[in-house]
């Protein structure tokens, strides 16, 4: 896989060092995570706290290296669990959801990584923040939140064969990300999280710098 995405890079004139391959391991047992963590993955995505919480503690998360991220829709009566066990989540589409999360890392004294979700199709069957007004809204009041640091944005594509509205839907966010950078000038804000297994090269194209793979990677899920 590595190999692949490494090629996708060099088509786009892109450093393959600046894109990570994330392992979405939904429905995956610890033995899919194992092979994954032994064939040089070090960064996981689960989409929900209680699968997450099951497979990956204790045992995986004591693996040297293993960087755990949600990127599912994160309800706050879940976001005590979420700090224990995640570093980053990806999922924020309300400031609410960004707030539990700083309470209970202050609770555990902890900081961590988030990024805001960001629905580039307006789908309802999405989460996600639709607009730039309520993006940037967010963003600042995130901004204010000393136990989280804000790394970029996530969202995911639309899902057709139409490679032109994927490509738009990828451009789209990556517009909103600069318009980010350039209002608020984060103190690092360098995580642009698009692609997954059906879309991943032309998220690379339109510069993603985190792909999120499930499928490619361990086959069906079950």
């Amino acid at each position: 896989m590595r190999e692949r995405v490494d090629e996708a890079c060099r088509r786009s004139g892109r450093s393959a060092e600046g894109v990570t391959i994330m392992a979405v391991t939904k429905t995956q047992d610890a033995d899919a995570v194992r092979q994954a963590y032994q064939a040089g993955i070090r960064c996981f995505g689960e989409n929900r706290v209680q699968e997450a919480l099951q497979k990956y503690q204790p045992e995986l998360c004591r693996l040297e290296g293993l960087d755990l991220h949600m990127v599912g829709h994160l309800q706050r009566n879940k976001a005590r669990d979420a700090v224990s066990l995640f570093s980053t989540v990806q999922s924020i589409d309300k400031p609410q959801t960004a707030a539990a999360l700083q309470q209970w890392c202050g609770k555990s004294n902890r900081t961590m990584d988030v990024l805001i979700e960001y629905n580039t199709t307006a789908e309802d069957s999405k989460h996600g923040i639709t607009t730039s007004h309520a993006l940037l809204t967010c963003v600042e009041e995130v901004l204010h939140m000393d136990r989280l640091q804000l790394r970029g944005a996530m969202t995911i594509g639309p899902f057709t064969e139409d490679q032109q509205q994927i490509r738009a839907a990828f451009r789209l966010l990556a517009q909103r990300f600069e318009e980010v950078r350039q209002r608020f000038a984060p103190p690092v804000f360098d995580v642009l999280s698009m692609g997954m297994s059906n879309d991943y090269q032309i998220a690379i194209e339109e510069g993603s710098t985190m792909l999120r793979l499930g499928t490619v990677l361990f086959g069906p899920r079950s």
